[in-house]
Formats: structure tokens, C-alpha cells, sequence
């Protein structure tokens, strides 16, 4: 009998390391960042804590979520989810609900009495929180969570800040934004109500505190040169708002003009309309397509009878009218005066012009930059003053609660790092994942859930909330239309493509491994993952 045939390679050998000489290239499983988890300016697993409500494990998702962002049930309503415009799915039929998700994980946690853990340990450190809001929330339970001490001192009767005395009830009811707050005073935060900071030195110094966070809110309206009778009716928009938490509501008449075009306009002519005005209208200078206000919250005041006058400006107001100019666009997209002019009745005048922050609580602090009315922090979100660190309304961003969340986590990690004398060094982000590297086959069409609203008939009388939640039932649907982008679901796709039987199962949860000994690199398993968790890499040789 003839010896078996047999090749003897080389180790030096570019064939060495092939199965095969048609081996240049193998496939390796990998982890790609998803474009939602991306998006989120909170920082949360989205996908993470989705894969868990598509289950039906509810808590488990909630816990997952609320460990980057403790307030699920208020971001659910109030967050403009730009997770969800950057969702490969709407590339093929529309977004996930993120959202509405987690608006009903939040609302599940309050009904079923969810709580936080306490902190396992004590660093023996203090910290010092400036504000209430989102931001001063968010960064006081991430401390906690890392076993240090937080008092956060809110100027205010109420916690919330922003939240509270900004957004109006029928977007967030206040029993649920107080549900969310006491959660997280229970992690060992101490809350001190009206407890103005007047210098931050000087309460660091007499709280005896190691480090700061200065979170104060922007809590007073700008103001604009108006010529105006002695009998003109002029208000700023965030008064308005505020004294809406009052037994005091605001008389505004019944003819009601806004000015400005941001979402707190939206929010001003939308109040205005629930106190009784029966002819409300927005003055903006510009046309709807720069309008700073988000598209659905323009199209809700819309049917609900708010007029919005585009191009126009107001040059003088009086006791019951308002002079108004017309303006025109010009060769660059920007407005200018046209000399047209027209007179329209109002009993008050609400500017929604932008809003600034009381920054007095910083002087004779040495080290700041202060910029455009806003305090110049770092990247680790430190101020130019050794352990006092800012973020929110004070810093320069968007001025949204998911920001303010996300800028509360990001402080308090480095906080933390501080305090132990230490750098914090975030872990390196995955590459991320496109629409092109998903096998689109594997999915069917399944438009997204709409979340029921409250008719626009009784939204005019009352403040009720607008927007109503999914239940169970949509919520689960809505969870499972996520496409997992980039990040193995144990679908065994690749399991049951593979001609050379190169894939092997480790177990629920555990995903698969390569066989390199079987594979020959015909990269079949790449092109048929639906989710785009595997890649081809170029061959060690």
C-alpha cells in the first residue's frame, strides 16, 4: 500500500497559516457600536436594554437603562429622542419606538415600585450638587452609586428644576417627575430646598465638601428692546411657565401674542391657549423651515389652534394692539425688513426669546472662563477652578434634559476619578454599524407604533397629558422591531450557512466561535448575518 500523501510546509511559508491556499482572508465575530446607542446624548445601552424588553424582562431592562440614566419615565416623554433619527430601521421601514419603550419601562418601575440598590461602600467623600434639574439629578445619583456622599442644594421650593418650572404639565405630570426624583433621593442623596448658593466657595467651605457640580438651570428669560405704551402687557415666556407650579396662574387675556420661535414659544402659546386665550399667536422672523422648535411639538400647537405669523418682527407694542412688520428672505437665507407694516389686538405680549443663568454664585471664584454667559469647562467637565466642575444650562450645549442627564454621568465618573486622585479614561467606542452591513432579507415590514393622543379638542381646555404611553402588548411588539445592529443575536444564521461546518454553538447567551481549521474563507456566514456581527479580516501570515 502506498504511504498517505502529505505536505510539509515551510514555517516561513505564506501557506502556513491557510486552510488552503485560497485562504487570504477568515471571518471573526465582533461587537459594532449600534447608531442609537450612538445618538444618545444620555449615553444609554439602548440595544442592551432592549434585547431585554423584547423578552418580556421588564426590570431587567429597566435596570440595564437606569444605569446611565435614572429618569426612564421623564425621558420617555420629554427627550426628542434623536436615537430614533438615527435608527438604521427607519432606513427600511421606519424607527423603533425607543422611546415609547422607555417611557413604559419608566411607567412599569413606578407601578410596580421599583427601587435602586444602596451603595455597597463609602468613600468618606462630599460633594457638593448646585441645582436640582436634570443635570444636578443625574450627576447626585451616579455619585451615590460610587459610594460618595451628594447634597444637592436647589434654590427652589420644588425639586426638578427645569423640568418642573419649564415644561408644562400636560407634557410631564408632576406625579411622575416627583416619582422619579424621590427614587433617587433614596440612594442616600440629601435634598436642601430653598437653599440658595450665593457663593460656591463659601458653601464648599462651610459644608466642608471635597468637590462641586454646579448644575443651575436657565431660569431667566432674555429680554428685547420693545418700544411699548405705559399700559402694555409684556411678560417673558419662563415667568409664565414658572407661575404655572403656583396657585397664582397667570392672567394673560384672551388674545395672546408669542414671541420667538424655540420650543419654550411652543410651550408659552400652547399654556396660553389651556388658561382660557381664545386667539393665540406666534411672531416669528423667520420662516418654519429655521424654526429652532422640533417639527411635532409645531404641528401639535397647530391643531390646537395656534396661529404662527412667519416673517415678522414686532416694532412697538400698546395696551391692546401690537405693530407688526413684515419681513422677506434675503439672497442668503436671511430675513430683513420689508417697511410693511400691520396691527394686530393682543392683551399681553409673552417673550420666548432664549434664556440665561444666574452665574452670581461665581464671583470672585479665580480660574473660570466665563463665555457668552456660560461657564468654559474642560473635557472632563471641570471648570478652570480645581473641583468644581459644571455641566447642563451652565456649559456651552443644547439645552435639553437628555443632555443635561448625559452631562451628569460624564461628570461624575471624572468626579469620582478626582477624588481618588485618578484620570478617568472612558472605554473605546466599537466601530460602528450602517444601514449597508445589515442583511435586510431577514426582516419583514412592521411600521412602528404609534402612542395614542389625547384629542385636540380637549387639549385646549385642560391639562392633561397629551401624549398617552404603549401598553404591554405594543410596547413588547415594538421592543422586538429592533434589528440588533451589529451585535450577535444567536439568531444561528451563520450556524446553518456555513458548507464546511466551521461554526460552533457555545451555549444560550454565550454566541458562537470559528473552527479555523474547517473554515476556507468563502465569507458566505458575513453576507448572511442579518445584523452585521461578523467581518472579514485579511489573513495573518
Amino acid at each position: 500500500m502506498d504511504k498517505p500523501f502529505a505536505i510539509t510546509l515551510d514555517p516561513g511559508s505564506s501557506l502556513a497559516n491557510h486552510t488552503g491556499s485560497w485562504r487570504t482572508r477568515k471571518p471573526v465575530y465582533l461587537d459594532r457600536l449600534p447608531p442609537c446607542n450612538a445618538g444618545c446624548p444620555a449615553g444609554e445601552n439602548i440595544q442592551g436594554w432592549l434585547f431585554h424588553a423584547e423578552a418580556g424582562n421588564y426590570e431587567q431592562a429597566w435596570r440595564l437603562l437606569t444605569q446611565d440614566n435614572p429618569l426612564p419615565a421623564i425621558m420617555g416623554r420629554v427627550c426628542y429622542h434623536p436615537c430614533e433619527g438615527a435608527c438604521n430601521r427607519g432606513q427600511f421601514d421606519s424607527a423603533v419606538g425607543i422611546n415609547s419603550v422607555e417611557r413604559f419601562l419608566g411607567d412599569e418601575a413606578i407601578k410596580r415600585g421599583w427601587k435602586f440598590g444602596k451603595p455597597g461602600m463609602t468613600s468618606g467623600k462630599r460633594v457638593l450638587v448646585v441645582g436640582a434639574g436634570p443635570s444636578g439629578l443625574s450627576v447626585a445619583y451616579h455619585l451615590a452609586r460610587l459610594g460618595h456622599s451628594v447634597e444637592i442644594h436647589e434654590a427652589g421650593p420644588l425639586s426638578g428644576g427645569m423640568m418642573r418650572f419649564g415644561i408644562p404639565k400636560y407634557r410631564l405630570p408632576r406625579n411622575v417627575l416627583d416619582a422619579e426624583v424621590a427614587r433617587i433621593l433614596d440612594t442616600w442623596v440629601t435634598l436642601r430646598l430653598n437653599t440658595k448658593v450665593a457663593n460656591i466657595e463659601d458653601s464648599m467651605r462651610a459644608g466642608n465638601f471635597d468637590a462641586s457640580f454646579l448644575a443651575v438651570g436657565a431660569h431667566i428669560g432674555k429680554r428685547a428692546y420693545i418700544p411699548a405704551g405705559d399700559a402694555a402687557r409684556i411678560v417673558d415666556a419662563v415667568s409664565v411657565l414658572r407661575s404655572m407650579e403656583g396657585e397664582d396662574q397667570p392672567m394673560l387675556g384672551r388674545r395672546v401674542v408669542v414671541y420667538g420661535g424655540g420650543n419654550t414659544a411652543i410651550d408659552a402659546a400652547r399654556t396660553a391657549k389651556r388658561l382660557g386665550a381664545t386667539e393665540t399667536i406666534i411672531v416669528y422672523r423667520r420662516t418654519r423651515e429655521k424654526m429652532p422648535a422640533h417639527d411635532f411639538e409645531v404641528e401639535e400647537a397647530l391643531q390646537e389652534g395656534v396661529m404662527i405669523k412667519w416673517l415678522s418682527t414686532i416694532k412697538h407694542a400698546d395696551e391692546h394692539s401690537l405693530t407688526i412688520e413684515k419681513m422677506k428672505l434675503d439672497d442668503k437665507g436671511f430675513p430683513q425688513p420689508t417697511g410693511e407694516f400691520e396691527t394686530i389686538e393682543s392683551d399681553s405680549l409673552v417673550l420666548a426669546l432664549g434664556q440665561d443663568v444666574d452665574l452670581s454664585l461665581l464671583q470672585g471664584v479665580s480660574g473660570l472662563e466665563i463665555k457668552d454667559g456660560t461657564v468654559q469647562v474642560g473635557s472632563n467637565m471641570m471648570t478652570g477652578h480645581k473641583g468644581i466642575f459644571a455641566g447642563g444650562d451652565m456649559v456651552p450645549s443644547e439645552r435639553t434634559v437628555t443632555v443635561a442627564v448625559g452631562h451628569g454621568k460624564k461628570a461624575a465618573h471624572h468626579i469620582d476619578a478626582w477624588l481618588r486622585g485618578a484620570i478617568y479614561e472612558p472605554a473605546p467606542k466599537h466601530e460602528p454599524v450602517t444601514y449597508d452591513m445589515l442583511n435586510q432579507w431577514y426582516y419583514s415590514d412592521a411600521p412602528k407604533t404609534v402612542r395614542p393622543m389625547l384629542d385636540a379638542i380637549r387639549r385646549q381646555s385642560g391639562f392633561d397629558e397629551v401624549q398617552g404611553g404603549l401598553d404591554e402588548t405594543n410596547a413588547l411588539f415594538e421592543a422586538r422591531r429592533c434589528m440588533s445592529c451589529g451585535n450577535c443575536f444567536e439568531c444561528d444564521n451563520c450556524y446553518g450557512v456555513c458548507p464546511d461546518n466551521a461554526v460552533i454553538k457555545l451555549g444560550p447567551g454565550k454566541r458562537f466561535r470559528f473552527n479555523y481549521d474547517y473554515c476556507k474563507g468563502c465569507g458566505i456566514c458575513v453576507s448572511e448575518c442579518p445584523c452585521g456581527a461578523i467581518k472579514m479580516v485579511a489573513e495573518e501570515i
